[in-house]
């Protein structure tokens, strides 16, 4: 009840804040933006509680029309100030932020920033961003396909900290170094008092081909029995022949096994995604993707090989406007552990299809 009461107040504030920058749009640093994306998806697997498989934190339930997502931002922008705030519901918000206490849940993003220097673009921020890691977005219409891949859902969509940021002249290299309240966290986990910190680098040489680098060290539990964690993140983003666009990226993860210990637990997830025009509104997507976890670091299984899954899927989307995006996608997981179910029996393999109409303004 409250958390609708704050939604509406926030709206109607924002609301007051779009009448006003409308006298004088041409002048105004504020902005107003918003996103909906509604969503229906099958589980072959027929599940009773319409939840799809618990590694997967967006377009997470079957058999029913929800909205995974839907938010209104206000940005405010000058040369040398900056800050975005953002509210959010849907099942992406439900998944994602279940363990942030009460009205943190439905923050999509909240952020601040200077500055630092008159002549080059060097930024302080600090607050709630969107994640440093991944080449994917919580926004749908920003990925090459309608469902996020293993990588994206099993590392932060959201970080919490503050972040110095450099901008080449050129705009080809972007360098960042961030200090973070932890994995994935608005709210630090009681218990744990250290910083995590983390880095991103992204060359792009042209408007056709994007590399980046990124990486996360810290510990995600109680200082009482610390567990050091290491992620790396690389991918690249480019085009052939100006109209396929290729994305290929690499994750890999290392945690202490133990506190102290000098031994780890090793996950990582390949993947390659692909996206051609077909014409000017309807586009083709691809995906093949591996994710292994083992040890279950990441992904819990209690099975005796963890979760060593491929996942491969295709999509069609139509742009009915610019705006507007309606799509379709097929999707299938093979494990090598019978971790689904298929005609009410332990399986190794799900089947899903998802569709989805997202609008922007």
């Amino acid at each position: 009840m409250y958390l609708k009461i704050l939604f509406l107040l926030v709206l109607s504030s924002v609301t007051t804040l779009v009448s006003v920058a409308q006298k004088d749009s041409s002048k105004s640093p504020l902005t107003i933006s918003g996103y909906i994306d509604v969503y229906y998806s099958y589980d072959f697997s027929k599940p009773a509680d319409h939840n799809r498989p618990p590694f997967i934190y967006s377009y997470n339930r079957s058999n029913e029309v929800n909205l995974n997502i839907g938010f209104i931002k206000a940005s405010y922008n000058t040369s040398i100030i900056r800050a975005n705030l953002a509210v959010m519901t849907g099942t992406y918000a439900n998944a994602n932020l279940a363990s942030e206490p009460g009205l943190l849940k439905i923050i999509y993003e909240a952020n601040a920033g200077i500055k630092l220097h008159r002549s080059k673009n060097i930024w302080l921020d600090a607050g709630v961003f969107e994640s440093h890691l991944g080449a994917e977005s919580a926004i749908g219409q920003k990925c090459l396909n309608l469902t996020r891949s293993f990588a994206a859902d099993n590392s932060p969509y959201f970080e919490t900290g503050v972040k110095v940021t450099y901008t080449s002249d050129n705009t080809k290299w972007l360098l960042s170094g961030l200090f973070l309240n932890g994995w994935q966290r608005i709210q630090r986990m009681d218990g744990n008092n250290s910083i995590a910190v983390g880095h991103q680098l992204t060359f792009s040489p042209s408007s056709s081909l994007t590399i980046n680098s990124s990486s996360f060290i810290g510990n995600d539990k109680p200082d009482t029995v610390i567990q050091m964690r290491y992620f790396h993140d690389l991918y690249s983003k480019f085009y052939l022949q100006n109209k396929l666009c290729v994305l290929a990226g690499f994750d890999i993860g290392m945690e202490q096994n133990a506190p102290k210990s000098n031994r780890y637990h090793i996950w990582y997830t390949p993947y390659l995604m692909l996206q051609y025009p077909l014409s000017d509104k309807l586009r083709m997507g691809l995906r093949g993707e591996y994710y292994s976890d083992k040890n279950q670091v990441i992904i819990h299984t209690n099975t005796a090989n963890g979760f060593q899954t491929f996942g491969y899927s295709i999509n069609a989307d139509y742009a009915i406007y610019k705006n507007v995006l309606c799509r379709i996608e097929a999707r299938t997981f093979n494990s090598r552990d019978a971790i689904f179910m298929l005609n009410n029996k332990p399986d190794t393999d799900n089947y899903c299809i998802t569709t989805s109409i997202a609008v922007a303004f």
